[in-house]
């Protein structure tokens, strides 16, 4: 199997929506943005499929070791071997693949949030430094750009937490700040237990207004002359804020269930997001 093959199959493995904007991309952007994909996957795994603290630790530590070798030329891995390809073509600085593997260890370390200054680190290291990342394979020409990439991830991973709360409780994490869950009487059990109610309903709600004013920022952002080479990322961001308007409507029904968008949907979005960008 080829370092890219195995970068394809690890990012369809993943269900992910983001790649439903990968298959309008020119070739070369498609095999950068699959393998920046499979990466993050990669170490996401590592930390998410492990039960043992210090196994994930470990494996982390052999991830960072990886990176260094990629940047030195000699890559082992096929995704880091995929990523060599993209790296004469693209610039993708090796700070920010190690800044995401920072995020991910987080997970090792930190299962709550004091309040949202802290949680937006960990939003930034394991979103918007993607985005960033993107938007240098996407191509862009004004560096305002980049401020563009670096909200729209923040916006895809607090859609990421809203989604995903009922799944991380099982996992023993809750990213929902504590200051925030204080003020709207919502208890850490009730969260655990999968207890919904109509207070965790108006925290995630504030949650959800966070995000859409967070996506409304980003794509302000966004500069006229790299609309069109941004597209894949409007088209993620399509898809994703169609997924917090259907959370919104099914009343955040999030403890106990996972939604997630019938696949046509999403071809139908991102077919109809890319005509109209």
């Amino acid at each position: 199997m080829t370092p890219d093959l195995y970068c394809a199959q690890k990012v369809a493995s993943s269900g992910s929506s983001f790649t439903y904007s990968f298959r309008f991309l020119a070739p070369a952007r498609r095999q950068a943005i699959t393998a920046l994909y499979a990466f993050c996957r990669e170490v996401d795994d590592a930390v998410d499929e492990c039960t043992d603290p210090a196994i994930a630790a470990a494996k982390l530590g052999w991830w960072r070791s990886e990176v260094d070798a990629l940047y030195a030329g000699r890559p082992t891995h096929p995704v880091t071997r995929s990523l060599a390809t993209a790296l004469p073509r693209f610039n993708l600085p090796p700070e920010q693949l190690q800044e995401i593997i920072d995020g991910m260890e987080m997970d090792l370390h930190n299962t709550r949030y004091a309040d949202f200054k802290a949680l937006h680190l960990y939003c930034y290291r394991v979103a918007s430094v993607v985005g960033l990342l993107a938007a240098e394979i996407f191509g862009y020409t004004d560096r305002r750009t980049l401020k563009y990439a670096h909200d729209l991830g923040l916006a895809f991973q607090l859609t990421n937490i809203i989604r995903d709360v009922g799944e991380d409780a099982r996992r023993g994490r809750i990213y929902l700040p504590q200051d925030e869950l204080a003020r709207f009487n919502v208890g850490e059990a009730d969260i655990l237990a999968s207890r919904h109610s109509e207070p965790f309903r108006a925290l995630m709600e504030f949650q959800a207004d966070r995000a859409r004013q967070t996506y409304d920022r980003a794509l302000s952002e966004l500069p006229v002359a790299d609309r069109k080479a941004q597209r894949a990322g409007l088209i993620m961001a399509a898809i994703y804020r169609t997924v917090l308007d259907e959370l919104a409507r099914d009343d955040f029904q999030v403890l106990d269930r996972r939604l997630t968008l019938p696949p046509a949907r999403k071809l139908w979005i991102a077919v109809k997001t890319w005509i109209a960008a």
